[in-house]
């Protein structure tokens, strides 16, 4: 277990030297220059070179990338040029509205997704399975921005429920400021929990052990909740891992609709005004969050299933 653990690991650092490699060549590819942005349109050309000399960035491409790779390793992301701060300090004051709002998306699809899988599998081919099929799909199939829209219209604007844009903090805050996006996401994640549990669930309820188990009296409810649900959840949680990029990425667009001020905003600007250290340490942390969450699933896998830590033996 030990060694595929850091087999695991060496995976992940070779994914996040690649992402790095690439984040580096694109935001340097990409038209803008961040001094230019910092010192406003007045700028002199000589001024604009002075200070691209100061900060390093006429030097060339590999000289460059190798400072920044030094920098990243020691833990120091740079500093903004166009904000003046350091990108630790700004991911700081940004990162709490994003976390939180990816995991409650996460908890929703979850929440939803599971028992919604459950009925539809204990009564496969029915109405119920159908029915559940088809609204799932129906809400993967919206656009996440006209999902987000349409819940702000009818629980913000129409019911009054929510606060339709905005941030607040505390508990009472967060829950009133950040249900529509966390539902927003994690309406569109729900399908496939479904789905995956749903097949994962129909598969396990045909096998021999379960047929044994209904032959001894057991209830239904004890042989789906205890012995089927905790096979068939292995592929969900392995799917729920992988989908953690998904609402990472879909954060931007979430926290555009609501005017939340996260880390998808703070990307946002970044691109707008080309601020390279400020884009870089964004997407290494996203691909840092991907890989761990990976290596968690991993580990919860092993946890719940004594067959993965025999393989690893």
């Amino acid at each position: 277990m030990a060694r595929y653990l850091l087999h695991r690991l060496a995976l992940g650092i070779v994914v996040l030297f690649g992402l790095m490699v690439a984040t580096f060549l694109i935001v340097h590819l990409v038209p803008g220059d961040p001094i230019r942005q910092a010192l406003g349109g007045r700028a002199s050309p000589d001024q604009v070179a002075a200070i691209r000399h100061n900060v390093g960035l006429d030097d060339p491409l590999p000289v460059q990338f190798w400072d920044y790779l030094k920098n990243a390793l020691s833990g120091n992301f740079g500093t903004s040029f166009v904000q003046n701060a350091s990108v630790g300090e700004l991911v700081g004051h940004r990162i709490a509205p994003s976390a939180i709002l990816i995991g409650y998306g996460m908890f929703v699809a979850i929440a939803i997704g599971v028992p919604l899988a459950i009925l539809a599998a204990v009564r496969p081919n029915g109405v119920t399975d159908h029915s559940v099929r088809l609204v799932a799909t129906l809400s993967f199939a919206m656009p996440l921005f006209w999902l987000g829209l349409v819940l702000a219209l009818v629980f913000g604007l129409k019911l009054g429920w929510f606060p339709v844009s905005g941030y607040e903090s505390g508990v009472g805050g967060v829950m009133r400021t950040l249900t529509l996006p966390a539902f927003t996401l994690g309406l569109a994640l729900t399908v496939v929990v479904v789905r995956v549990l749903r097949s994962s669930l129909l598969e396990v309820l045909q096998t021999d052990y379960i047929d044994a188990a209904r032959a001894r009296g057991f209830s239904e409810r004890r042989i789906v909740g205890k012995h089927a649900l905790r096979n068939a959840v292995m592929p969900t949680i392995t799917i729920l891992a992988i989908n953690v990029g998904f609402l990472i990425g879909n954060t931007v667009v979430v926290e555009a609709i609501f005017r939340i001020p996260g880390l998808g905003s703070l990307l946002v600007e970044g691109v707008q005004r080309s601020d390279y250290q400020l884009v870089q340490g964004l997407v290494l942390l996203a691909g840092a969050t991907v890989v761990l969450a990976s290596l968690f699933a991993d580990l919860l896998q092993a946890f719940i299933d004594p067959r993965v830590r025999l393989a690893g033996r």
